[in-house]
């Protein structure tokens, strides 16, 4: 009698991940992973999407993110604690599998806390790519924790920036920031303000941490032909732009019934204009519609990415 058949199962641990990234380089990686999400947002209706499932605290929050298309299921589990830091661990821990939908085998079981960092860039520089103003090359950084190197080498490599100006209200996040960024070729302003660093940016990335409604941009900080990247605010009643910047700009999401709980557009009425990214993609619409255009991406994070990275 032959035994049963059994199912692989590769485990990717944290060190494993930790090679991989070294062996490959990070720029590569981030290349990769941005070139399997576009690939994925070009076959959006394909999917089987909802949005996440989140259960909130007082002091952060723990989430599922399923996803599947007919060959793969995938989801991810991932939490934000931001006073995590005071007691040794991260604010973001995840990992995630990838398992076949013939069979419901899993295939791949993987730590995700450095993809996140990861695949949340390469998102983030590719909407850019497709919503920025060509050649821009000056981004503003605020909020220096440990996702803002991600996001500067992605908009280094994918973009094309070249400066980048710097603030965060605790000066020890942006100093380490700047000697992490040393020698990555990019010229270094660092700023007493968010307002000062936003001045004469092409594109505004704002990745804060707080978990707060919070008002880090504001209607006067805008300038014509501005791209704002708001990674921040993921979840309800964390919010990073005043809702005078979404009135002024045009806004694009990732999954929209998600961002309506999660995203800055949550301070806005359900009736509020957004536009899904793939329909960028797809040639439904055609992004920035003029140099002088304010656009903004409100990210939150979808499944689809973290998919896509697996």
């Amino acid at each position: 009698m032959l035994a049963p058949r059994q199912a692989t199962t590769l485990y990717l641990g944290a060190p494993d991940l930790i090679r991989l990234v070294q062996r490959r380089g990070l720029s590569a990686c981030i290349a990769g992973v941005a070139e399997r999400i576009e690939a994925g947002f070009r076959r959006w209706h394909e999917f089987d999407k909802s949005a996440r499932v989140a259960s909130h605290s007082e002091v952060g929050v723990i989430e599922l993110m399923p996803i599947a298309d007919a060959a793969h299921y995938a989801f991810k589990y991932v939490n934000g604690h931001p006073a995590n830091t005071r007691d040794g661990l991260p604010t973001v821990m995840a990992f995630g599998v990838l398992a076949d939908v013939a069979t419901g085998a899993p295939r791949l079981l993987a730590e995700l806390t450095l993809t996140t960092a990861i695949r949340t860039a390469a998102m983030s520089a590719l909407a850019a790519r497709h919503l920025a103003r060509a050649g821009s090359r000056t981004m503003a950084l605020i909020g220096n924790g440990a996702q803002s190197e991600f996001q500067a080498i992605a908009f280094r490599d994918l973009v094309g920036v070249r400066e980048l100006r710097l603030y965060d209200c605790d000066p020890a996040a942006t100093a380490k920031l700047r000697a992490n960024l040393a020698d990555a070729g990019l010229a270094l302003t660092v700023c007493a303000s968010a307002a000062e660093a936003a001045r004469g940016a092409d594109i505004v990335t704002t990745v804060t941490a707080d978990k707060a409604h919070a008002t880090i941009v504001t209607p006067e900080m805008l300038a014509p032909g501005l791209h704002l990247n708001a990674v921040g605010g993921d979840c309800p009643g964390k919010t990073e732009l005043h809702r005078g910047v979404l009135e002024a700009a045009s806004v694009f999401v990732e999954y929209e019934p998600q961002t309506r709980v999660e995203g800055d557009i949550q301070q806005m009425p359900a009736d509020f204009p957004v536009t899904e990214f793939w329909r960028v993609l797809a040639g439904a619409h055609p992004g920035r519609a003029h140099p002088d255009e304010v656009t903004i991406f409100d990210s939150v994070g979808f499944a689809l990415e973290d998919w896509a990275a697996l």
